[in-house]
This record gives C-alpha cells, structure tokens and sequence, in this order.
C-alpha cells in the first residue's frame, strides 16, 4: 500500500504524463503540421532559427519541447524574436497560472451577461438546466419561447456550453426551430443573429465576421489589449465563422487597420484581397476599433478574475459594438505571435515555469 507521499507523486506523474500524451503531442503534432505548410512557400527553416527556438525553449522557458510552436513562428516570420510565448507553454504553463479554474467561467454561455454586467452582449433567452429564461433571468413558459426570440428576428444564434471555433453554434430559423431540438442540444444561450456594420458585410457578406481582441491584466491590475485579428468566412461556404474554414486577417492594435494579407487554416497567405468578393484587405481600418478597446479594457477591468482573456466582437448595423462571445479559458496565442509578436514579452510569463506545478 502507498504513503500518502508516495501517492501524491504518483498523481503528480500520471497528470503529467497524460498531458504529455493528450495535450503536449497534440500541440507537438500541430506545429509540426503548421511548419511543414509554412516552408512549402516560405522557405525551409534554417538550421540556426531551429537551434535558436530550441536553445529558447530550455534556458528561458524550461523544456526544450516548448521549442515546436517557436520553430513555427521563425519560419513565419525568417527570423527569431526574444520574448515569444509559444502556444504549448501557453497552454500548459501561463493559463493554468494566470486564468486557474475561472477560466472556465466563459464556457458556460448563459453566464456572461451576470458577470459581464454589459448590455453589448446580444443574448434573447437561456436554455439552462431544463428550464428557459429571458434576458432578465425570470422563467419563460416554454410555449412562450418562440415569440419571444422571434419578436424581432427572423433567425437566431443559438450557442451551446463549451462551443469554440465554430462548432457547437447554431442558426435556426423560426420555420426550423423546436424546444425539443434545444433540450438535445444542451444548455446555452439564444443570440439574435447581428446585422453587421456594412465594412464587414462588404468582406463577407451573409456571415458575421469575427473581431478578435486578447486583453490581459497586467501585475499593476490594469488591463490592457495586446493583440487583434479578423475572422471571416469564406463566402458561400459557411454560415458562420468556423476555424476550419475561415480567413484570419491581422489587425494592427495600434491603429486598427487591417493588414494587406490573411491567412487560410493551413497558414498559407491570402494576399491583399479577399477571394471570394475580392475587397480589399490593406490599410482598411475596422469601424470602432478604439472604442472596441475601451469597451474591452473597461470590462475585463471589472472582470479580472482570467487575466488573459480573448474577446469575439462585431460591430453592427447602426455602430453598436456587440460581444459574441469571449474565451478566458485558453484564448491561444499562436496566430498572434507569429504574426504581430511578441505580444506579451513584458509580463514575466517565460518566467513561471520556475513556480508551475503540473
């Protein structure tokens, strides 16, 4: 029979072992993926870089296995930068650190207009628990469900718990639409589907583009945007963005202007022009941007308990900014620092390998 010392350290070596199998060979797998793509047309990665990326990944960060996602971004970008975070240590060191079990707040859809306390989130009723409720949270009879989230839609968006990257999101129709299709489904959120702002629909027409913008809370507790992309369908293939199809432009924090290329999923370059409506990507600056910036430093402010925090906006129709949804679980930081980074070099992250406990 084991001490209970010996069966603390069994633990502690079954939980790291199963993350070597289950999240560390997934992200390993991933880059290698990424890298092979990447050199089809931006060249093989040099020996140096790839020894540069692994020397990184051990003095700096701890492990030389955090050196695949660095090798990504040095062939991305023909060249290494200091204070890179790679999306394995992300994962497996920084979040578990800086969100902890708060993180997974955000997976629980119904949840953000409590917390968030912000009527820019386009919520029209809750399916929770085998119960449904309007915005206000006060039950709804269930023969009363469907005029109330049709009352000014002809079609809504209904996200389950957990949904991410596309899947688990649903637009239904009032022709289509069931309370027992929603019991199957699970708990979530029903959203009225966005009339975006005419500068997306003229990317993407018919497919809510995605604004992504990652904040973090600084060691002072102030709050601050890092990093920021776009996310648009491809058109006529999607409904609405998915990451296994979509087209992720980046934006420049700074002015919010788009860049002049994005990028399909496998990491090759969309150059200048969309490819379907063939608009314009360069220096075309997202409508709002700053005040997207205000509204996000000001909400993650109040709501700082996930310090690192990915935020899925759009802005519609009449200019009102609207929250789509928001990831404070592990938002990822691999597009963004390869494209934009270092994005985070000044918050001490590549030192918390020194106090992580796996």
């Amino acid at each position: 029979m084991l001490s209970e010392k010996n069966e603390a350290a069994l633990k502690k070596k079954i939980k790291k072992v199963r993350w070597r199998v289950y999240s560390y060979e997934k992200q390993k797998s991933k880059a290698k993926t990424a890298l092979k793509s990447i050199e089809s047309y931006n060249g093989k990665l040099s020996p140096a870089l790839s020894k540069r990326a692994e020397e990184y990944a051990h003095e700096i960060l701890g492990w030389k296995g955090y050196s695949p996602w660095l090798k990504v971004y040095a062939a991305f970008r023909k060249e290494f930068k200091d204070g890179w975070i790679p999306n394995e240590y992300f994962g497996h060191v920084v979040a578990p650190q800086i969100n902890g079990t708060y993180g997974a707040i955000a997976q629980s859809k119904a949840l953000s207009s409590k917390l968030l306390g912000t009527k820019q989130l386009p919520d029209v009723a809750y399916f929770v628990n085998g119960l449904f409720y309007y915005p206000t949270w006060e039950p709804m009879a269930e023969e009363d469900v469907e005029k109330q989230i049709f009352s000014d839609n002809s079609k809504v968006v209904y996200k389950t718990d957990s949904s991410c990257q596309g899947k688990g999101v649903f637009i239904i129709s009032k022709k289509k639409f069931s309370t027992d299709d929603i019991r199957k489904k699970g708990n979530g959120v029903f959203q009225k589907f966005i009339i975006q702002h005419e500068f997306f629909e003229e990317l993407v027409p018919n497919s809510v583009a995605n604004l992504r913008i990652t904040s973090v809370i600084e060691d002072s507790g102030k709050a601050s945007c890092r990093a920021s992309f776009l996310k648009v369908a491809q058109s006529g293939k999607d409904t609405h963005v998915k990451s296994a199809s979509d087209i992720i432009i980046p934006v420049e924090v700074s002015t919010g202007e788009l860049n002049d290329k994005g990028y399909l999923p496998n990491w090759h370059p969309v150059v200048e022009r969309h490819p379907d409506t063939n608009t314009l990507f360069a220096g075309r600056p997202v409508p709002k941007f700053n005040q997207c910036i205000e509204f996000i430093t000001k909400t993650h402010q109040g709501n700082p308990f996930s310090r690192v925090v990915g935020w899925d906006l759009s802005v519609d129709k009449d200019g009102e900014i609207q929250v789509m949804e928001w990831n404070g679980r592990f938002p990822g930081v691999k597009f963004s620092e390869a494209t934009k980074g270092p994005c985070f070099a000044d918050l001490g992250w590549e030192k918390l390998h020194k106090s992580h406990n796996p």
